[in-house]
């Protein structure tokens, strides 16, 4: 285990001065800290968004078709995917554009988010009407509750599932709480890339299902394998306690390079902060995260708590694992035996399953 380090991880450092470039987009955003997203959608145009029309024409055939995609799929889907992702999940959480240039934002949403395998309007949708709301609990589309969540069948169950029944359940969720505008701008976001694919098929095969469709269900999995990461440690006792349902991960390059996504525990407490602010707010929290046991992580992201769940190597897990105050944890096999406890699937209401890992909570309607 670890001692609390110093943080590394990005904050707010105001300019001296701001460039011609970002004085005209100043014009257009809301927040001057928000100029990196700037800088990230303005490269995605100048780079991945061309070299994906190249593909689409007659230019490139055979072997050099596949040796122009080899890079674009590197650019695109391993280097700006991860950014693009969590720049999404930021302006979804805080509006990037002023009022009067919110066709900006749609342009981002329908034009941009295709290329990196999210359809329009659904992770919007689906993470601020429906995990935030119910924080991983049963009515979570992308709950992880009740899965054993150190196993790789678990984690296969769980994203087979989402991939087969993720629009349906978050559909549903919406549509039996009356969220009308909400389940119209689920289905006709997800629909329309559907037809959009079909249609593109005709167009160019080849290109429409390595630009579109891959990137499709790349996405999804990535983004299941991240939540599973996240909210893969829960407390049986109470699993809808923010503070023991997901997991901070700090000093580490992801925070960089994914706007401080690695604070997920602080970003679930206080999801409207801006990431520059998240750091901060964690040494606020501190104290309170030494009392409730949560689990922090230092040097490392959600790949390797992945990769070592799966392995089941809860001593690399504790090599990571950062003992806030000398007080968390007494001993290091402490800390594991609460890791692998906090690890086991949860069962809501059902009486065949054994009694520790039964929890009953009231009717959903209370908590929503």
């Amino acid at each position: 285990m670890k001692p609390l380090p110093t943080l590394t991880d990005p904050i707010y450092i105001p300019k001296e001065k701001f460039s011609a470039y970002d004085r005209f987009w100043l014009r257009f955003i809301n927040d001057s800290r928000d100029l990196p997203f700037i800088y990230l959608l303005t490269a995605i145009h100048i780079l991945v968004i061309p070299a994906a029309i190249i593909l689409y024409t007659p230019l490139l055939q055979g072997w050099q078709w596949w040796l122009a995609y080899i890079p674009y799929f590197y650019v695109s889907q391993m280097y700006f995917k991860g950014r693009f992702g969590l720049m999404l999940h930021c302006i979804s959480h805080r509006k990037l554009f002023k009022k009067p240039y919110n066709w900006l934002y749609h342009w981002t949403i329908w034009g941009v988010c295709p290329f990196f395998g999210h359809t329009p309007e659904t992770y919007f949708v689906h993470h601020m009407a429906m995990h935030h709301v119910e924080n991983n609990m049963p009515d979570d589309a992308s709950s992880t509750l009740p899965y054993q969540r150190d196993s790789l069948r678990g984690f296969i169950k769980y994203v087979s599932r989402f991939l087969f029944l993720g629009f349906r359940d978050t559909f549903m969720y919406l549509f039996s709480r009356k969220r009308k505008k909400l389940y119209l701008r689920l289905t006709y976001g997800e629909i329309s890339f559907y037809l959009f694919c079909i249609g593109m098929c005709f167009v160019n095969l080849q290109a429409t299902v390595w630009i579109f469709i891959v990137p499709f269900v790349f996405a999804r999995v990535v983004m299941m394998l991240g939540n599973w990461a996240q909210h893969s440690f829960l407390d049986k006792d109470d699993p809808e306690d923010m503070f023991t349902s997901a997991i901070n991960c700090i000093n580490t390059k992801y925070n960089h390079t994914c706007w401080n996504d690695g604070y997920h525990t602080v970003h679930h407490l206080r999801p409207g902060l801006h990431y520059t602010e998240i750091p901060g707010e964690f040494l606020k929290l501190k104290d309170k995260f030494a009392e409730r046991k949560s689990l922090v992580f230092s040097d490392i992201h959600y790949l390797h708590i992945f990769v070592w769940l799966m392995t089941k190597r809860y001593d690399k897990l504790a090599d990571n694992l950062v003992n806030i105050n000398g007080t968390t944890f007494q001993n290091r096999e402490e800390a594991i035996a609460l890791m692998k406890t906090r690890t086991k699937k949860i069962i809501y209401n059902n009486p065949s399953q054994p009694a520790e890992v039964i929890v009953k909570r009231p009717a959903v309607s209370n908590y929503v």
